[in-house]
């Protein structure tokens, strides 16, 4: 990976020679950068990153929970979405044939594409045939998978994002940090100087105020909108009984890139499939409350097919494979294909919330990046690691994935097949080793207790000598309380019988004053 381009000062930006701390564009979109523990390390000495995630993620948590409670079927919903995923992934096969039966029979075309490169060069090649030299593209997580709009680059084609959150990575040149706020690691400061810098119609006295800089896009965008021949989009659902398409989104960039251009073309992973027309109604909840706590979204838009005289009248439906199908004959880990990308999970995950997107090396961060690019690379990770396994994801998908089962899954894989780091295997078989004799374990327990003296006065440990530094390398550890829990045990069972032997009735025992028992039990 190319480094880290400097922050340059305001005034170097208005002037238009800026290159923008941020995330270089990788060569490949599902692999870069450093380990997870290194980039983590080095995200986490950013103070301003950590203060922008910690505000935005905090807001969408509350958003969300707020209409979340509102809904009293709200688990029965989430039991439907799950279930209806289920039965996709069960009769993938079938369903994508129907689905491009219908959209044929509509006027569409449809292509399949195994990898990356041959969905981009199906895409350079529909925008070569039509003459076009530019495009506009809806916000599509599949398309910055493949790397869409750098292979267009090479092929003379300038691609222009039209959500705000994604022209501001893309102007920036920067990588996306949030499957649904892309630039959610930048502040209006930051914002108005990549506008200043690189939008070339910004006005000149450009401030930060929220209002002014939607505005300045908005102005840039319309001139897109109405001189591009070409759209690009992603799909949030395809129905395979009818052939429709859908895209959810808030600003109605959207609707104009579904509606202006002649032609439109349409990348979609396989595993966004739903089979009926009537089964909307469930994600079209579950969606918009999961992702940005909305009840509905302002704009969903569907299409089917071509209809002549009105929207584009050249429709094309790419059909993305690029590591699905792998995906989904593991039958531990192809839940992961049930993903409407929502991020719920990244908003309540405490390991997103403290090192951002681009610590993931993948265009899918967080708890569903964590199992979901692992699978698609078929390669070693140390992604399944960057989690606490406290659970927070599964509680809040709306469709029921797993995720911690499956990070403990392939958390395993990686330790079986001597990819999980030198040491793994020989520390897993002593843990195994203490765990299973009630007795060793009682042991080591109690020897850990020495650790106290290697805490801070914070009460963290954050370097262990000897072997143990390949632990705290990449995480702290809490100072080891005074007494085990065996420990307090035993003395807890030796003073009931104590009281049971003096005559004291039981419930009279004398209580400890508030503030006045041991450390452990504070």
């Amino acid at each position: 990976m190319n480094a880290r381009p400097a922050r340059t000062s305001s005034s170097d930006a208005k002037a238009g020679n800026v290159t923008f701390l941020g995330m270089p564009t990788p060569a490949d979109p599902l692999r870069w950068g450093p380990s997870f523990p290194d980039a983590a390390r080095r995200e986490l000495g950013n103070e301003q990153l950590r203060r922008n995630l910690g505000h935005a993620t905090a807001t969408i948590r509350a958003k969300r929970a707020a209409v979340v409670g509102e809904v009293p079927d709200w688990e029965a919903l989430r039991d439907a979405g799950s279930a209806l995923k289920t039965q996709v992934m069960d009769n993938l096969p079938e369903l994508l044939q129907e689905l491009e039966r219908n959209v044929t029979a509509r006027g569409g075309v449809v292509h399949w594409a195994r990898d990356a490169a041959e969905a981009n060069r199906i895409v350079a090649d529909l925008v070569q045939a039509k003459g076009a030299t530019e495009v506009v593209k809806v916000k599509s997580m599949a398309t910055q998978e493949i790397g869409l709009n750098e292979a267009l680059e090479e092929e003379g084609i300038h691609a222009t994002e039209t959500d705000l959150a994604e022209l501001i990575v893309q102007l920036a040149g920067d990588m996306p940090s949030h499957i649904l706020v892309p630039a959610i690691h930048r502040n209006r400061a930051e914002i108005r100087d990549i506008f200043t810098a690189r939008m070339g119609d910004a006005p000149p006295d450009l401030s930060d105020v929220p209002r002014e800089l939607a505005m300045a896009a908005r102005a840039h965008l319309r001139r897109k909108f109405l001189s591009a021949k070409v759209a690009v989009s992603g799909a949030n659902f395809g129905v395979a009984e009818t052939g429709t398409l859908s895209v959810v989104e808030s600003e109605g960039n959207g609707r104009m890139c579904l509606t202006l251009p002649e032609t439109l073309i349409t990348v979609m992973g396989i595993e966004k499939l739903i089979p009926r027309f009537q089964d909307l109604e469930v994600f079209l909840q579950l969606l918009p409350r999961s992702s940005t706590g909305e009840r509905m979204n302002p704009y969903t838009s569907m299409w089917t097919g071509v209809t002549p005289g009105d929207g584009p009248q050249e429709f094309h439906l790419i059909l993305l494979d690029n590591g699905r199908t792998r995906v989904l004959a593991d039958e531990a880990g192809r839940s992961a294909l049930h993903c409407i990308r929502c991020s719920a999970c990244l908003n309540v995950c405490p390991v997103y919330e403290r090192v951002g997107g681009h610590a993931y090396g993948s265009v899918y961060p967080g708890p569903i990046g964590a199992i979901l690019t692992p699978q698609l690379t078929g390669e070693p990770s140390d992604l399944p690691y960057a989690s606490t396994l406290c659970g927070a994801c599964y509680e809040v998908c709306p469709v029921k994935i797993d995720i911690p089962s499956i990070l403990v899954d392939l958390r395993a894989r990686e330790v079986e097949s001597g990819h999980a780091g030198k040491g793994w295997g020989a520390a897993m078989k002593a843990a195994a080793t203490v765990m299973s004799d009630g007795a060793r374990f009682r042991r080591a327990a109690g020897l850990g207790r020495a650790g106290r003296v290697l805490a801070g006065k914070d009460g963290t440990i954050t370097r262990l000598p000897g072997p143990g530094a390949a632990w705290t390398d990449s995480r702290d550890l809490p100072r080891p309380p005074k007494q085990t829990f065996h420990g307090w045990w035993a003395d807890h069972e030796k003073a009931a019988g104590t009281e049971a032997g003096s005559g004291t009735e039981p419930g009279t025992e004398a209580k400890p004053e508030p503030g006045t028992g041991t450390e452990e039990e504070r």
